[in-house]
């Protein structure tokens, strides 16, 4: 094999690493298994959120107080996690995910509407850390 031809797949190598390095980003969901109710949540950094998220609840200090009550009635065992949907990652190492995430935000919003009867959010404002 020829040097370049080994530069050209060290290259790719090194790309596909980097990517799975990145963090997932994307919408996802805390259901409260019993009613049906959802918080939902979209993050540019999926790795961890669920898991941090569940952390929050059992130290009893969430941000969504409604969402934090039936949490401490119903119980850890009453709920489930779950990333909806994450973005197709871009080549480029540069490129600013913020206006796909919020499109993606859109459509999930929309897909839980009323959000007043089917969510513990109280506004469209879903994006977390």
């Amino acid at each position: 094999m020829n040097r370049f031809k080994k530069s050209m797949i060290d290259k790719k190598k090194i790309k596909e690493e980097y990517k799975r390095m990145i963090p997932a980003k994307g919408v996802f969901m805390i259901k409260n298994n019993k009613s049906g109710k959802v918080f939902l949540g979209s993050t540019l950094n999926l790795y961890n959120i669920l898991e941090r998220s569940r952390f929050i609840l059992n130290m009893g200090c969430h941000e969504n107080e409604h969402l934090q009550k039936d949490w401490n009635i119903s119980g850890e065992k009453s709920f489930s996690f779950e990333i909806l949907e994450t973005l197709q990652l871009k080549d480029d190492t540069t490129y600013n995910y913020d206006e796909d995430l919020k499109i993606l935000e859109m459509i999930w919003i929309d897909r839980f509407k009323p959000l007043k009867e089917k969510c513990y959010n109280e506004s469209e404002r879903i994006r977390t850390v």
